[in-house]
């Protein structure tokens, strides 16, 4: 039936109109965000789970920063080690060379001052080795607990190491005769043995932070992977959905004046 009240293919015509311009418009979002699901309206459960993934993605940022500062922590009381095992083969040399019987009085009180020295310089690298308040290798030094995982129930510990003159048992080392010279060459041999162990297991908790951080990481890329397969859209097909929905939209406006015409 024709009817001047009722244009039912002009009703049709924009039905179907409003239909393409709904589906252009999701296209467009589409390809404006890259994201398929870009609200809880997309897809809820989706929206829901990527949302979830995200959270425990960015909270791995906070694990790695705390990874790193011990890591960092660490490597100070390290290399503050490395010098301070050094110094004590020096002081080792001195001893040594002030134990020989043949030597004068006033040999004997160049090699104690430089043995002091060489002492006193081990105080001074213990007291350098901090970093952001944290120093593992003072007397009475606080351990490294790093986060490890997003939940913040697993942290990793790296137990600190007395390399002070008093973890060493040298507070009042001296080479001054013969006697003290000969006895002090086994205490700074015990003192090297002791240093060497205690690094040793510094340089473990190292290498636990860095192979854990290295860990994080791969799960972090994982998890911001498994987001995009869940809400990223996929561009190509999004384009060629654009153009299909575009010439719809100008067959939909020709159609509509047709019908409109009639």
């Amino acid at each position: 039936m024709t009817s001047v009240n009722t244009n039912v293919g002009a009703m049709v015509a924009l039905q179907n109109l409003n239909q393409t311009n709904s589906e252009l418009m999701t296209v467009q979002n589409r390809i404006n965000t890259g994201l398929k699901v870009a609200s809880a309206k997309d897809n809820g459960a989706i929206w829901a789970i990527a949302q979830n993934q995200r959270a425990s993605s960015g909270a791995l940022n906070a694990v790695k920063d705390s990874l790193q500062r011990g890591q960092s922590s660490v490597d100070v009381a390290l290399a503050a080690g490395s010098s301070i095992s050094d110094l004590l083969v020096s002081m080792k040399e001195k001893a040594l060379a002030a134990s020989d019987s043949t030597i004068s009085a006033a040999s004997r009180t160049a090699y104690n001052d430089e043995f002091i020295s060489l002492r006193d310089q081990i105080t001074k690298a213990v007291t350098n080795a901090d970093f952001d308040g944290s120093n593992l290798i003072k007397n009475g030094g606080t351990n490294i607990v790093a986060l490890a995982n997003a939940d913040g129930t697993s942290k990793l510990t790296v137990a600190a190491q007395d390399l002070s003159l008093t973890g060493l048992s040298l507070t009042t080392a001296t080479i001054g005769s013969q006697a003290s010279a000969s006895a002090m060459i086994a205490t700074i041999t015990t003192a090297i043995g002791n240093v060497s162990s205690k690094l040793s297991k510094l340089g473990t908790g190292s290498k636990s932070l860095a192979s854990h951080l290295e860990f994080v990481g791969k799960l972090q890329d994982t998890l911001d992977a498994g987001v995009g397969n869940l809400v990223d859209a996929d561009l190509a097909k999004e384009s060629a959905r654009l153009q299909s929905l575009q010439t719809k939209q100008q067959l939909g406006v020709q159609a509509l004046s047709i019908a409109n015409q009639s």
